[in-house]
């Protein structure tokens, strides 16, 4: 057995192999609610052998949405149509988490299956975007700065949102503080100019996050692992750095947080060097704030997750666009690592597809 295969237990969940379907937009739902695409989509990749599906970014309000065609998790139609899915995925043998956002400066924008980019008008389903401070993203519309009242609400809404995922029956919950959206706009000093007590210093900059995680911690079952992911750096001298995560990792640590899912960037411009694996790095660095961690970012090949994990300082790989191509990633996976047939995830119906072992 190869680590790639062997568990991985977070409270009282335990993946049956550490292979991790990464949350990726879908823009498939009508009013936030999930439909047959995500049972087929979410069910294949089951199938297919993860140990973990984490669903897509999810809104915990109307507003909170990345676009109009974005999943929300506001209401019991939506916690239902979840259920339906999660039910599936179970009958598999994988667990299933769900990614709570809310999109703040970078919502209501078009989803990538209209044609269309930037901002999407009122009149065409949008709406109002919010911010910490009135700083567009670039190309978005200028957003509406928070007031804290509707700061403390937003919090609330992600404790709402994480009590209806529990009841659907999802293992996990995973907080979307990265890639530029509002959790992490409020991190950023690019972002988050404000004077009150939820901007300025690093513990100004990080109160909404910790509150959230509190309110989301709060709401959720206690067997249940909380995970949030993280941009590690912006890539931006002045920004968010590295150092910064691993502080903020230790107090999140502190709160309940279970596990870290580590990425990088998407809050400002900045020039990224890509290459296989280039987010390693970062989400070693950020273990040593005390959570275990996931990688993520051009990992595409079984002989690479492996040789990460190998290496050390990572506890589980994310095989994104790989997954999309390949939902069964991971019994190719089993296939080339030389896993024994017997220990190969495949359902029952497929098992005959184990024979013959290749490393092709």
């Amino acid at each position: 057995m190869t680590s790639l295969f062997e568990p991985l237990t977070l409270r009282d969940v335990t993946l049956r192999n550490r292979i991790i379907l990464p949350p990726m937009c879908m823009y498939q739902a009508t009013d936030g609610v999930p439909n047959d695409w995500h049972l087929v989509h979410y069910g294949a990749r089951a199938m297919g052998g993860f140990g973990l599906l984490i669903a897509e970014a999810t809104g915990v309000v109307p507003e909170g949405r990345i676009s109009p065609k974005c999943c929300g998790l506001w209401n019991d139609a939506q916690r239902d149509a979840w259920a339906r899915v999660v039910a599936f995925v179970h009958t598999q043998g994988a667990a299933m988490g769900i990614q709570l956002g809310h999109a703040g400066r970078k919502g209501s924008v078009y989803s990538e299956l209209s044609g269309q980019t930037g901002t999407a008008p009122v009149d065409e389903g949008g709406w109002e975007t919010v911010a910490p401070s009135p700083i567009a993203f670039p190309g978005y519309a200028t957003p509406r700065e928070l007031t804290v009242a509707e700061i403390h609400g937003i919090a609330q809404a992600f404790g709402a949102a994480a009590r209806r995922a529990d009841d659907a029956g999802f293992d996990c919950v995973e907080l979307h503080a990265a890639h530029g959206y509002l959790l992490h706009q409020f991190l950023s000093p690019f972002s988050n100019q404000r004077t009150d007590e939820y901007g300025g210093d690093f513990a100004g900059r990080t109160r909404f996050l910790l509150e959230t995680v509190d309110a989301v911690r709060a709401a959720l079952s206690a067997s249940k692992p909380l995970l949030v992911r993280l941009s590690a750096t912006e890539w931006v001298d002045g920004g968010w750095d590295v150092d910064d995560t691993i502080r903020l990792a230790g107090l999140l640590r502190e709160r309940g947080v279970d596990f870290l899912d580590i990425s990088s960037g998407g809050n400002v411009s900045a020039k990224i060097t890509l290459g296989p694996g280039y987010q390693v790095p970062l989400a070693r660095q950020v273990r040593a704030g005390g959570l275990p961690v996931c990688a993520v970012g051009l990992i595409t090949a079984p002989a690479q997750a492996q040789a990460i994990l190998d290496e050390g300082g990572i506890d589980a790989i994310e095989i994104g666009r790989a997954a999309l191509r390949q939902p069964a990633w991971p019994q190719w996976a089993a296939h080339v690592l030389g896993v024994a047939p017997d220990d190969a995830p495949y359902p029952p119906s497929y098992r005959r597809g184990r024979w013959p072992v290749d490393k092709v």
